[in-house]
């Protein structure tokens, strides 16, 4: 494809992925010579709006810009989030993009996941420089207080946690295996909730406030799209939609904040570490990411970046439920250590899930295979190369490794070697960005102790 005819340079490949093409490293090279305006601008909740001016090249890459374009408005949405996109700058490019993201276009997934977050029609609008929308961001102050007797709960998809907090120091904590990703009546999480929340209030002599971490997209404290209530029929949304807020009534009239749980693993680290410009990756079923400021704030963005675009090669992996190819969830999950099992020789059981799959694995590197190992290096690599788009986006001092991916020798391998290309490829960015697995001050704050920090008192 035209599009790869853009010269980048890239010393270290993932030695079983040699046909990755990092998007960020690509998209700088495209940029060397774009001087052809081209304006992004997505807009979310509440009047929020996130803009981008950049450049094109001109109409004899007509097939570069329309990947460019279309790759940096693709991560741009699933980066902040949106229900509608305004672009000014090439017609043709435009239009495409336009086809795409409509419901029978490439984009459809990401045309539903919108719609069913922000419960309105997805658009994606041309428009003059003189309709151009300003930037309207609203960084949202979260986390961080540590006074009064509080409740913090991280609702996990096998597991949910509580702690009873009492001025900083959890007082007691506790773990109980749920199933909420096969029940289809809320009532089910909804009795889950309210049991945890009450465990945790009869261990003080009070609650004055509530915070929850839990994976999904929240506007406000509705949970719009969450896997833990993927088996519950559209016919009760509402249910879902109010279920943390009516489960903290239970408790009594007390504040309550809900939020993404890669922004509470931020917020732990930014908590231990007393820094910000804190980003949390997470290793996992899929890819789980979160975001603090240089102020300790959260962006009020999506962070979905499982579905952000991070290889435009095209060999590049298709993810299944997204349709799209190339995207982190790919790269930065159990998915990579399967699909690049075959590739380092391992054959696994198609039987196995793919968490299975991913013990296996790991247990050979733990003995010193080469191969295994070889896989944990390469999405160290993955890693090195993704940091130079995720720079682009977000300013980042900090990158805490996490999940079940990163854990033991594996997780060793991944940060050690993508501070190693990060040196020898980008050692401006390598002096900037510390990558790092989380140090015991951090594991001690914990999910849901720094969950527990999420309100402010009345």
């Amino acid at each position: 494809m035209q599009y790869l005819n853009i010269p980048y340079h890239v010393k270290n490949l993932p030695k079983l992925d040699e046909a990755f093409v990092p998007f960020g490293v690509w998209r700088k090279a495209f940029l060397e010579e774009a001087t052809v305006p081209f304006w992004v601008a997505v807009e979310r909740e509440d009047g929020k709006i996130t803009v981008r001016k950049t450049f094109l090249r001109g109409p004899e890459y007509a097939e570069a810009n329309y990947r460019y374009a279309e790759r940096t408005v693709k991560f741009l949405l699933w980066s902040v989030g949106g229900f509608r996109v305004y672009l000014c700058g090439d017609k043709a490019v435009i239009a495409r993009i336009q086809k795409a993201y409509t419901p029978a276009g490439d984009r459809a997934f990401d045309v539903q996941f919108m719609e069913d977050v922000y419960e309105r029609p997805f658009e994606v609008l041309s428009v003059t420089e003189e309709d151009f929308p300003e930037a309207n961001e609203a960084a949202v102050a979260a986390g961080g207080h540590m006074d009064g007797c509080r409740i913090g709960f991280d609702a996990g998809g096998s597991d949910r946690k509580v702690s009873a907090v009492i001025d900083g120091v959890p007082v007691y904590s506790e773990e109980v295996v749920w199933h909420p990703k096969t029940q289809a009546d809320p009532q089910y999480q909804y009795d889950g909730i309210v049991e945890s929340f009450k465990t945790a209030a009869s261990k003080m002599p009070r609650v004055d406030a509530i915070g929850v971490s839990s994976a999904g997209v929240f506007i406000g404290n509705s949970p719009m799209v969450s896997s833990l209530f993927i088996k519950v029929p559209r016919s009760r949304r509402e249910e879902v939609k109010s279920v943390f807020d009516r489960a903290a009534k239970e408790i009594g009239d007390v504040p309550i904040v809900v939020a993404n749980d890669g922004d509470v693993t931020a917020l732990a680290g930014a908590m231990s570490m007393e820094q910000g410009c804190v980003m949390g990756l997470a290793m996992g079923t899929s890819e789980a990411v979160g975001y603090v400021n240089a102020d300790g704030k959260l962006l009020g963005w999506f962070n979905e970046l499982a579905f952000a675009p991070v290889d435009v090669s095209e060999e590049a992996m298709q993810d299944e439920w997204s349709t799209d190819f190339g995207v982190g969830c790919k790269y930065f999950s159990q998915d990579a250590v399967v699909k690049l099992a075959p590739r380092a020789g391992i054959e696994l059981d198609p039987n196995l899930t793919p968490a299975e799959k991913l013990k296996v694995v790991q247990g050979l590197a733990n003995e010193g295979h080469s191969g295994a190992l070889q896989i944990f290096e390469d999405i160290g690599t993955y890693l090195a190369h993704t940091l130079v788009l995720y720079a682009q986006f977000y300013s980042l001092k900090y990158l805490l490794v996490l999940g079940r991916v990163a854990s033991g020798v594996g997780g060793d391998r991944v940060v050690a070697k993508c501070n190693a290309v990060l040196a020898e490829e980008y050692p401006e960015l390598a002096k900037t960005v510390t990558v790092m697995l989380p140090d015991e001050k951090t594991r001690r704050v914990g999910q849901s102790v720094a969950a527990a920090s999420l309100p402010e008192l009345r």
